[in-house]
């Protein structure tokens, strides 16, 4: 039985994705560290980026409720907004690309990429009812932040940076 939509998420975003998201260490601490050798990105387009990882933030936790209710609309709302936040999409000056081009390494384009079509493949399923499906895109999605947090992000996420062993002793 479908409960009444009380209300739906106009901006969208990813679990497991910090509002504070960027693909280095944060600003105050190491304002030109990166997540992977060579990659700086300025000040304006961290801003950016860290917006993005807010509402996908956002999206992702709202879309917990809206799926466990059976709300379809809403989750295909929240999908679609989704689909459509990525920074390659947004209203970006030409220098604003040019940088993103120059300095976002192909793997976090792809990466970015596919995770924008998850979210537009959860959209379509949820608009088809589909919960079986819509499951599958939700758990691609969290799988997606996972994977780039511990590609790129890993000074933001120190949970994904790789530990050394200690000679081969577990503690």
């Amino acid at each position: 039985m479908l409960i009444q939509k009380t209300g739906i998420s106009l901006f969208v975003a990813i679990w497991l994705c910090f509002p504070q998201f960027t693909l280095a260490a944060e600003a105050d601490h190491h304002p030109e560290a990166t997540a992977e050798p060579g990659i700086q990105i300025s000040p304006e387009l961290k801003k950016l980026l860290n917006q993005e990882m807010a509402a996908i933030e956002k999206g992702m936790m709202d879309l917990i409720p809206a799926i466990s209710a059976g709300k379809w609309e809403e989750a295909s709302v929240i999908g679609r907004n989704i689909k459509a936040s990525f920074i390659m999409k947004q209203k970006l000056t030409r220098a604003q690309k040019e940088e993103l081009h120059r300095v976002l390494p192909p793997a976090f384009i792809e990466m970015d990429q596919a995770f924008h079509n998850s979210a537009g493949m959860l959209a379509h399923a949820a608009e088809n009812k589909n919960a079986d499906v819509v499951n599958f895109y939700f758990f691609k999605l969290n799988e997606a932040c996972v994977s780039c947090h511990a590609k790129f992000a890993t000074d933001r996420f120190p949970g994904f940076a790789k530990k050394t062993k200690n000679n081969g002793h577990h503690h």
